[in-house]
């Protein structure tokens, strides 16, 4: 299976967020949308990309683009995640299988300290208010990463 690239549809999978509704692409319809995936909550860079984009919300929403971070973890540790770092920007629980991370191949195996396992290759996502992909961050570094998104959403 291919990744999605830019010009593409952004897959339109449904998500639980964090007070036990759901949340999809589609939602956000006829607007900018940044969809920030990451391994996994109270991990240090995980915390650090959140915090960073949820610094930025204020930003993201004057530019008119909506935010969401994606991770595997459950609904109710995304509630606590958020509480424990006053954490601004949405989150979403990709916590079923052949959900949007796998639709996206960014659910795939990888390899630590020789131990295979399945994890979030850390990826962003902006979407035009199309619904179409705009720009794919990749394998992304934490430190700037909000900041240049932010960037790349303005001049969207």
């Amino acid at each position: 299976m291919s990744k999605p690239a830019p010009g593409d549809a952004f897959p339109d999978i449904a998500m639980e967020t964090p007070d036990g509704g759901s949340v999809k692409a589609s939602d956000f319809a006829g607007q900018k949308l940044v969809v920030f995936f990451y391994p996994k909550d109270n991990t240090p860079g995980c915390t650090v990309e959140n915090m960073d984009f949820s610094a930025l919300k204020g930003e993201f929403d004057a530019a008119g683009v909506a935010l969401l971070g994606v991770s595997k973890d459950p609904a109710k540790m995304h509630q606590k995640f958020i509480a424990k770092h006053d954490l601004k920007a949405p989150l979403a629980s990709d916590a079923e299988e052949n959900g949007l991370s796998d639709a996206l191949g960014i659910w795939t195996e990888k390899q630590n300290y020789g131990r295979t396992y399945m994890g979030m290759v850390r990826t962003t996502y902006l979407i035009g208010p199309d619904g179409k992909i705009a720009q794919v961050w990749d394998k992304v570094k934490v430190k700037g990463h909000a900041a240049a998104v932010l960037e790349a959403a303005k001049a969207l």
